[in-house]
């Protein structure tokens, strides 16, 4: 049953929308800068309220994973807001060449925003930006599992926007799935793939078009001779941000059988210069709650009792047990396909290994497998890099680095199949966020009238032309 509060609050919108019309470019940029001084204004409150629901996160990480994002990407619609705007000359065929034919880019009405906890900033406030960039008023449900952040998201957006321009939604999953069934406009949901398809199932009720940023296993290749200062940094750079709890982290790395020692070595140097106190760093993010905590080391205790090799790397990993739901940077070594290591995606500062001989091998392991959100490469961009690229596919591809795809704004970021559906950064986000409306105007000459009933030589010299 539609919940009557949520309702209410969407016929408000909805309303609001239909009689003010669609916003012009001034509005659109007017609601950017407020949305832009808002998460500017509460910064350093927003960093704190993610680090106590994570029990720990580094302020810093905060600063350059979630809000500098944010005020980007804001700046890029800004910056591009009119050209994404302007209507698009389309081609008209001979026949037609009287007419004009365009399309005009208008606001689809009221989107539904359904957020993680992992990024409980970015992964609203960038949707929202592109939701409102595109002329829309939004509603937000942000996670349940980050209360504090998304209690004052709330309290934050309230202050910017009247709740039928922006409203938040707070409760747990009987209420996302309430939201979920609203007869939205369009619904953007970021989060795993299983819940992902029941939003799909249900949004599908009343033929909501939707974008879903899932998830998955992505892997990181390295190329043979490739295991030196770059490609350990931006892997563990990648995997251990924010604790390993990032839907594009490298979710297993495949390297060369000759570099596997190498490997290991590198990245336990690697990690102990990342965290020079260890899993008690302050700048290493704690696991969001027990249950994940919990699941995570079930993930170890099964690869270890299938016979897989379970390495704790960097400074005192021991240390870990010392701060509440901290797992230790591990490597897993060995682990079979049985392993659900290496079935799930993981989610956590935890690096599968596995070893290849040739690119040909790789090609077939990664496409044996769901299609993943990234991928990443690193080595050089030669013939063997090329192949990778051809014959695979993924959402979106790194090379020699890691994450670093998702902040560039003026690429389309989204998975495909099981990673997810649609993209919402760059162009492609605001046109998905669009209504692509064709329209054709008709010339005061018309030739088409010459093959209208009664048909005669005309309707058959057209045919005759057309249909060869």
């Amino acid at each position: 049953m539609p919940d009557p509060e949520m309702t209410a609050v969407l016929e408000r919108q909805r309303q609001a929308f239909l009689t003010e019309g669609a916003p012009d470019i001034g509005m659109r940029r007017d609601r950017l800068a407020r949305l832009r001084k808002a998460t500017l204004a509460h910064r350093r409150d927003l960093a704190r309220a993610i680090s106590a629901d994570f029990s720990h996160r580094s302020a810093h990480e905060s600063d350059l994973l979630e809000l500098m994002v944010v005020v980007q990407a804001i700046d890029y619609l800004q910056k591009n807001l009119r050209r994404f705007m302007r209507p698009q000359k389309r081609h008209v065929a001979p026949t037609y060449r009287a007419g004009r034919a365009w399309v005009e880019y208008q606001p689809k009405g009221i989107i539904g925003i359904m957020a993680p906890w992992n990024y409980p900033v970015s992964l609203v406030l960038i949707p929202l930006a592109t939701a409102l960039a595109a002329g829309n008023r939004a509603m937000l449900k942000p996670s349940e599992l980050t209360q504090r952040t998304s209690a004052l998201l709330r309290d934050m957006l309230a202050e910017a926007f009247p709740e039928d321009e922006v409203a938040v939604i707070l409760g747990g999953p009987e209420v996302g799935a309430a939201f979920s069934r609203l007869p939205f406009d369009h619904l953007l949901f970021t989060g795993s793939t299983p819940v992902g398809r029941k939003v799909m199932q249900t949004a599908s009720e009343n033929l909501v078009p939707l974008t879903l940023e899932l998830g998955g296993k992505s892997p990181a290749i390295i190329a043979p001779g490739q295991v030196n200062r770059r490609t350990m940094e931006g892997l563990t750079f990648g995997k251990l941000s924010n604790g390993g709890q990032t839907c594009v982290a490298p979710d297993y790395a495949l390297v060369h059988r000759d570099d596997l020692d190498a490997f290991r070595a590198a990245y336990e140097e690697t990690v102990r210069r990342f965290y020079p106190a260890g899993p008690t760093s302050p700048d290493y993010t704690a696991i969001i709650n027990d249950r994940h905590f919990a699941r995570l080391n079930g993930l170890l205790e099964d690869a270890k009792t299938k016979g897989a090799e379970i390495i704790p790397v960097g400074h005192r990993p021991d240390s870990a047990a010392s701060r509440p739901q901290t797992i230790a940077p591990t490597l897993v070594l060995n682990a079979g396909d049985d392993c659900a290591v290496m079935q799930d995606e993981i989610f956590g500062p935890i690096l599968p290994v596995r070893s290849y001989e040739t690119m040909d091998e790789v090609i077939a392991f990664v496409n044996a497998r769901p299609r993943p959100l990234a991928l990443y490469y690193f080595g050089p961009r030669d013939a063997e890099c090329g192949k990778l690229l051809a014959q695979t596919t993924s959402g979106n591809v790194c090379i020699n680095a890691t994450m670093m795809h998702v902040a560039q704004d003026d690429l389309p970021f989204g998975g495909i199949g099981p990673s997810g559906m649609g993209a919402y950064h760059g162009p492609e986000g605001f046109r998905a966020m669009s209504h692509a409306k064709g329209i054709y105007a008709q010339g005061r000459w018309n030739p088409a009238r010459l093959l209208h009933a009664p048909f005669g030589r005309f309707a058959k010299l057209a045919a005759r032309l057309n249909l060869r």
